[in-house]
C-alpha cells in the first residue's frame, strides 16, 4: 500500500473548504504512519490548482485533465480514476462529504471491491488500520468503524476537521497524467450549470446559519432573515415544510432529506424543532432558538431561546448588528 490519497473536488477552478479539511485529515493520517499524501485533481483548466494543493499538504498532485472530465459526471470520473487508484494502492482514499464526494465514494467503493465510510467527523489509527467515527440513525448514536478491505474510502463531514494553513515552501511533484476517454461512451452530459446567487455563502462551509420554519408564514416572510444572514455574513435555511411549501427553494433545505450543517452558531426562527430537522443539526455547536410558542421541541436543544415573535426580534437583532457597527453587509 503506498500512502493516503485524497480527491480535491473543483468547481469551475475553485476548490471548496471541505475539500481543504479533507487534505489536512490526509496529512495527519500519513503523518501518523510515515507514509505520502497524493491528491487527485480532475477537470480542464485545473493546474493552476496543483501548487495551492502542495502548499496545503500533499506531497504528490496527479492532475487528470480532459474534455470529458471538465464536468463532474459519475461514470467518465470512475473511468479515469479506478485504474490509477488500483496501481496505485493507497491505504485510503478520502473526499469531501459533498453531493459530489458522497456520490463518486460510492462508486469507487463498488469498483473496487471495498466499502465507503460517509459523514466521517474523526479519524484515527489503530493496529495499523484507519479507524472512522460517524454519526449513524440520523445522529442519535455514533458509530467506530473501520474497512477490513483497501482502500478504505472515507467522505470528511464539512467543518468537522480544521482546514491546514498553507505552506508556500512546501515542496512536492506535480504529475500530469494522461487520459484516454471517449466522451460519447458515456449515457450523461451535462447541459447547463444553475448557479448560485451572487455572495451567497454555502450552507455546508457557514460559519453562522439563519434558518426559517412555518413561524415565517409565507415566502416573503424570509425576507428579515435574509437582512439578518446579510449582517451576520450567514448562510440562510430552511425546514423541509418551507420548501415542500414553495416558499424557498430545496436548496436551503436542512435535516434528514436535505443538508446536514455544522456551524459555530444556528439561529432557529419560527422553527418548532420536529426531528427530521433537528437531525441535521447534529454538529451545530450553539442553537438559538425564536419562537412564539414556550412548549416547541426547539428549546430542548437550544442553549439560548426567545419566546416571542420573530418579525419583532430577528429585525431588532439586524438593526442593533448595524448600530454597534457590526453588520457585514
Amino acid at each position: 500500500m503506498s500512502g493516503i490519497w485524497v480527491w480535491l473536488e473543483q468547481f469551475q477552478g475553485k476548490i471548496p473548504s471541505v475539500a481543504w479539511e479533507a487534505l489536512g485529515v490526509a496529512r495527519r493520517l500519513a503523518d501518523a504512519q510515515g507514509t505520502a499524501v497524493t491528491a487527485v485533481l480532475m477537470g480542464g483548466g485545473i493546474a493552476a490548482l496543483a501548487e495551492e494543493a502542495i502548499a496545503m499538504g500533499a506531497d504528490e498532485v496527479r492532475v487528470m485533465e480532459h474534455a470529458a472530465l471538465a464536468d463532474f459526471r459519475l461514470e467518465p470520473y470512475l473511468a479515469a480514476l479506478v485504474p490509477h487508484i488500483r496501481e496505485g494502492a493507497p491505504q485510503a482514499v478520502l473526499l469531501p462529504s459533498t453531493a459530489r464526494g458522497r456520490e463518486l465514494a460510492g462508486g469507487l467503493a463498488a469498483e473496487l471491491g471495498t466499502a465507503a465510510l460517509v459523514d466521517v467527523i474523526e479519524v484515527s489509527v489503530e493496529d495499523q488500520r484507519i479507524t472512522a467515527v460517524r454519526p449513524i440513525y440520523e445522529g442519535k448514536l455514533f458509530a467506530r468503524t473501520y474497512v477490513e478491505r483497501t482502500p478504505a474510502i472515507l467522505t470528511v463531514r464539512g467543518r468537522a476537521f480544521p482546514r491546514p494553513d498553507p505552506d508556500p515552501n512546501r515542496k512536492g511533484e506535480i504529475r500530469p497524467v494522461a487520459v484516454a476517454l471517449d466522451p460519447s461512451a458515456f449515457p450523461t452530459q451535462v447541459l447547463e450549470w444553475i448557479q448560485e446567487a451572487e455572495g451567497e455563502i454555502s450552507l455546508n462551509e457557514a460559519r453562522i446559519v439563519v434558518g426559517g420554519g412555518r413561524g415565517v408564514g409565507s415566502p416573503e416572510g424570509f425576507e428579515p432573515l435574509r437582512e439578518l444572514a446579510r449582517a451576520l455574513g450567514a448562510a440562510l435555511g430552511a425546514t423541509r415544510a418551507v420548501v415542500d411549501a414553495g416558499w424557498i427553494p430545496y436548496k436551503y433545505q436542512v435535516g434528514q432529506t436535505g443538508k446536514t450543517i455544522s456551524p459555530d452558531l444556528y439561529i432557529a426562527c419560527g422553527i418548532s424543532g420536529a426531528i427530521q430537522h433537528l437531525s441535521g443539526l447534529r454538529g451545530v455547536k450553539v442553537i438559538v432558538a425564536i419562537n412564539k410558542d414556550p412548549e416547541a421541541p426547539i428549546f430542548k436543544v437550544a442553549r439560548y431561546g426567545v419566546v416571542d415573535d420573530l418579525f419583532k426580534i430577528v429585525p431588532a437583532l439586524t438593526a442593533e448588528l448595524r448600530r454597534r457597527g457590526l453588520a457585514r453587509g
